[in-house]
């Protein structure tokens, strides 16, 4: 098939892979443009455009989609379908009735729970035992299109956001190729999402991600999760901005925020229900260690809240 692949980071990349190990031919690859990165602010490639310039195949990146002129370009391709996956702009109606069989999108969970941007971080925090890939027809909502194919993934206790993204993407590199495998034998079927159950997944903030101890020790536990590898659960600890990337539950009770104990098997925070016992922090300017690291240069004050 002729494919317009529409997609920014690494999630996308994968897809793209899978499109092109399976014999598609992509004929143009939409990504977002270089964006500022590190201390020195340079401009640098999204994983997909690193991943198709790898592979010889045209990159675009255009700041809008509603541009005319590069919409004529679009359908001058003739392309059989577009495929968009994280791409991080909204596709104008105009684009999705170009290809010939339209625009199908790789999202990352079992809608219609979990539309919108966010929807691993949300279904970790949630606590949800099940995530999953749909690939659905796209429409001019948010994501509301009718869905042609999903399978269900099981939510590990320790997974965090980093490993069950992983787990998804090879998911839906999988499923999006079966689709268009059903798409070009013409026994691809879509059928309307269900009006119940509807969630949204909004964009994470880094204020979100503060822990409140106010919440229990197992709603901070998954946020720290659902955060990990980013944006990064985090704290105030003597005024600083720590870090929080491993903690457990514990059973411990005392004043929300109350150190308990600190020693070598973590430091243990007592919280609105139970205690988080942090395993693994990184504070401001320094790399990730644990605890019983920590410790070894720093000291906790008797008494401590935060």
């Amino acid at each position: 098939m002729r494919i317009v692949f529409a997609g920014t980071p690494e999630f996308a990349r994968t897809a793209l892979l899978a499109l092109y190990q399976a014999g598609h031919e992509i004929i143009a690859v939409l990504t977002q443009p270089d964006r500022p990165s590190g201390r020195g602010m340079k401009l640098v490639p999204s994983a997909v455009k690193q991943a198709a310039l790898a592979l010889n195949l045209p990159v675009w990146q255009p700041t809008t989609l509603r541009d005319a002129m590069l919409q004529s370009e679009l359908q001058a391709l003739s392309p059989d379908v577009m495929v968009v996956a994280a791409y991080g702009q909204i596709l104008p109606l105009a684009v999705l009735e170009i290809p010939r069989l339209g625009c199908l999108n790789i999202h990352a969970s079992l809608l219609p729970r979990w539309r919108g941007a966010a929807p691993i971080h949300r279904a970790i925090a949630a606590g949800d035992t099940q995530t999953g890939i749909a690939i659905m027809q796209m429409d001019a909502g948010l994501d509301t299109g009718a869905i042609c194919l999903q399978q269900a993934m099981d939510i590990s206790p320790s997974d965090t956001l980093g490993s069950l993204h992983d787990k998804l993407a090879v998911l839906g590199g999988e499923l999006i190729v079966e689709a268009l495998q059903r798409a070009a034998s013409g026994t691809l079927t879509a059928h309307m999402q269900p009006l119940e159950g509807v969630t949204y997944a909004s964009k994470i903030s880094r204020s979100e991600a503060q822990i409140d101890f106010r919440e229990t020790a197992e709603q901070i536990e998954r946020k720290v999760r659902a955060f990990n590898p980013a944006p990064g659960a985090w704290l105030l600890w003597q005024d600083k901005p720590v870090k929080v990337w491993q903690a457990k539950t514990l059973a411990d009770s005392g004043a929300p925020g109350k150190v308990l104990r600190a020693d070598e098997q973590g430091i243990v925070i007592a919280c609105g229900q139970g205690a988080l016992c942090i395993t693994e922090l990184q504070m401001p300017g320094g790399k990730k260690q644990t605890v019983a690291q920590w410790l070894a240069g720093h000291t906790v004050p008797d008494g401590l809240t935060v």
